[in-house]
């Protein structure tokens, strides 16, 4: 092969190589000037985004007409009906080894401690990615429909710290700015009443969560970043999560009453994978 030809050939590759970043950075302008933008030119964040939430926590279990909560094992399905996968691995943080077994004790003992089954707000990360929001240029509202009811945080987005002496509550002091197109939120002064998420993952009043959300096409994405190095052995990123675009609007869900409370039987209860 002459000296000329080995040129031209290295050349057809380089411009190929350029061609293929070109169109991939086309593609990427595309992709970020196609996304819906506020007047304020940010992400629009706005509606109803199904995230899998509310009875999801209980894990139910369709067995022909009916809905099985508990006990579904008695109720399975004949041998030639296909398997149900698998649900995926629980995800949990690490704790520092003199707190593994209050965690467990927690856990075992779950339908007397769960804050949630007293209905309490489920706490942050645990409440994940919100039902709805409602986008303005200086603030963010999430609203929740969970296990326990229904719920909101007013996230300000226009630049001001966290608040002086806020009252310590169950979903927390939350301050958000943007990252590019990621929406980031900050949550402070929790008052240590809430988990982490199920089984006993419990957490101090000093915890601090860093949210991450950002839109791409009719899907939420939906990241949390817990720090509470008094406990945790280290930060616990949990599961990334997402969220998709809907039109069914939220609706005003039934109070949570502890109506069961008298009439436990024993403290089994079901393994929580989220």
């Amino acid at each position: 092969m002459s000296k000329i030809t080995v040129t031209i050939a290295r050349a057809a590759a380089v411009l190929a190589g350029a061609a293929c970043l070109a169109i991939s950075a086309t593609a990427i302008a595309q992709g970020t000037a196609d996304l819906p933008r506020t007047a304020d030119g940010r992400p629009d964040l706005n509606g109803t985004w199904d995230n899998g939430a509310g009875i999801d926590f209980l894990r139910p279990q369709a067995i022909g007409a009916s809905i099985c909560l508990r006990g579904c094992e008695e109720q399975a399905p004949p041998a030639s009906a296909a398997p149900a996968s698998p649900p995926p691995p629980p995800d949990r943080p690490i704790y520092r080894p003199e707190y593994v077994a209050m965690v467990k004790d927690l856990e075992e003992r779950q339908v007397e401690t769960d804050p949630v089954l007293r209905c309490f707000a489920p706490g942050v990360p645990r409440i994940g990615p919100p039902d709805k929001i409602v986008q303005q240029p200086h603030e963010v509202v999430f609203l929740y429909d969970d296990v326990s009811g229904s719920f909101f945080r007013i996230v300000p987005t226009d630049g001001r710290g966290h608040g002086a002496n806020p009252e310590p509550s169950y979903l927390g002091d939350a301050v958000g700015h943007w990252d590019g197109d990621t929406l980031v939120v900050e949550t402070i002064n929790f008052n240590g009443e809430t988990w982490l998420t199920d089984d006993g993952s419990f957490h101090t009043p000093d915890l601090r969560v860093v949210e991450r959300i950002r839109r791409e096409g009719d899907t939420l994405h939906w990241q949390a970043t817990a720090y509470d190095p008094a406990v945790l052995v280290e930060p616990w990123e949990l599961r990334p999560r997402t969220a998709f675009l809907t039109g069914v609007e939220l609706v005003e869900g039934a109070p949570c009453i502890e109506r069961d409370i008298d009439h436990i039987v024993d403290g089994s209860h079901h393994d929580n994978p989220r």
